[in-house]
């Protein structure tokens, strides 16, 4: 298994929100759906847009400059097929949320 980092407390990010996170130097999108945190590379291929400041509905994100869509569980393109971006692994441990360096 790789290296994980701290990027937050778990109460830093409510559920149905998302924040931009640094990890190993790369802008990730770190979303928490229902109580499960999940982390997606922070930049729309369409763009540019940073995803992590994007409106999250279930665990789909819509990027806000052109309204692009990602399933946060796969980083799948839902509004263009094969635009996908990268997921990272994340983990919750003592209330802390660690993210693997890409």
């Amino acid at each position: 298994m790789g290296e994980f980092v701290e990027v937050c407390k778990v109460s830093e990010v409510p559920s149905g929100g998302g924040r931009v996170v640094d990890v190993g130097g790369e802008p990730v999108a770190l979303f928490n759906t229902q109580g499960t945190f999940r982390a997606i590379h922070n930049t729309c291929p369409h763009r540019g847009g940073p995803l992590g400041e994007g409106e999250l509905a279930d665990n789909t994100v819509i990027c806000p400059l052109h309204g692009w869509e990602f399933d946060v569980t796969s980083g799948k393109c839902v509004s263009m097929p094969g635009a996908n971006v990268k997921c990272y692994q994340v983990k919750v441990e003592d209330e802390r949320v660690l993210v693997a360096v890409p």
